[in-house]
């Protein structure tokens, strides 16, 4: 909890009201960027509480907002890490790769299962923001959000 307090305290100084583009930090019950609010969201006692923060603070400093499919969610998710990999150093805050890997396979473990066909289980392709469509069957089907929920999928489309 200690190095987490630093760190908190640290980061708020470098990124304060007073900069041109302030973030806030706020202790929650996740982790988490908002673009709208420029409010990084911390757990104080998670495990790996500091690389995590860090990751969050490298979407705030990318300026990640929103994403235009579930792939390019993943590919904020990398950048993100990376970003936290160059912060490390200056705040004495260790990342180690399996740790990054841990966290982007549970984004690629979520992407797997929204691709999964409904109805014959094939992997589908993304066809629009939260739109799938079955390869082997053509059956459609959007999802729910689902990155803090259980994934839900409906059927918009019988197969031919």
């Amino acid at each position: 909890m200690a190095k987490i307090s630093w760190l908190i305290s640290k980061l708020d100084s470098n990124h304060s009201p007073t900069s041109d583009a302030p973030i806030t930090f706020a202790r929650g019950e996740v982790f988490g960027w908002n673009a709208s609010g420029r409010t990084v969201t911390y757990a104080p006692d998670a495990p790996h509480a500091p690389a995590f923060l860090l990751h969050e603070l490298g979407h705030a400093l990318l300026g990640h907002a929103d994403y235009s499919d579930d792939i390019h969610l993943l590919a904020l998710e990398r950048a993100a890490w990376d970003k936290a990999i160059l912060l490390a150093p200056e705040y004495d805050v260790a990342i180690t790769d399996e740790l990054i890997e841990e966290s982007l396979d549970t984004y690629r473990d979520w992407l797997h299962s929204r691709s999964l066909c409904p109805h014959c289980n094939a992997t589908g392709v993304q066809t629009g923001p939260l739109h799938y469509q079955c390869l082997a069957c053509h059956h459609a089907w959007r999802v729910n959000e689902a990155r803090t929920c259980a994934l839900r999928r409906y059927e918009t489309k019988k197969r031919p």
